[in-house]
């Protein structure tokens, strides 16, 4: 059974008025953006958290500290683009990639195919193998009271 690896991530940011809010590396429009060290783009990190998951690598802490200033205010892109690499060289290919947004507002739904598209892009997969979704918490606790958003998602690896 050592054909194929799943992996799990999950990442959660809260919002800050000072900074663009940039998810899957597009720029959606909002009144705050992310609190973070890089660009704090919670969809990439939950899909390099579970990327690095699925090898038994560690989480993004562990490879791109963020006590380290040469990643503050880096696009995520660049992370995904480096364990998409590590990826590779330890042998394996990415079948597919699933996620989830939780987020009261902003409302998501227009900007999902283009997500989608810039992480496949990246990635250098597909855009069907990449799915990127989004629900609301339902006015429940934090997410809720529009103090963030998290995101979760799965990556399943081949040999």
């Amino acid at each position: 059974m050592s054909g194929f690896r799943i992996g799990q991530g999950f990442d959660v940011h809260p919002f800050a008025r000072d900074r663009k809010l940039i998810l899957g590396g597009v720029e959606i429009p909002h009144a705050a953006g992310l609190a973070g060290h890089s660009d704090a783009d919670a969809l990439c990190h939950a899909i390099c958290d579970a990327l690095l998951g699925a090898m038994s690598l560690g989480d993004m802490g562990q490879h791109f500290p963020d006590t380290d200033p040469k990643y503050r205010g880096k696009s995520s892109l660049f992370f995904l683009e480096r364990v998409s690499a590590l990826v590779a060289e330890k042998g394996w290919r990415i079948a597919n990639i699933d996620s989830t947004i939780v987020t009261e507002d902003p409302i998501l739904r227009p900007h999902i195919d283009p997500m989608r598209r810039k992480i496949a892009q990246t990635l250098q997969l597909e855009a069907d193998r990449v799915s990127v979704k989004a629900t609301r918490p339902e006015k429940l606790g934090a997410l809720g009271r529009k103090e963030g958003l998290l995101v979760l998602a799965m990556a399943l690896l081949q040999k």
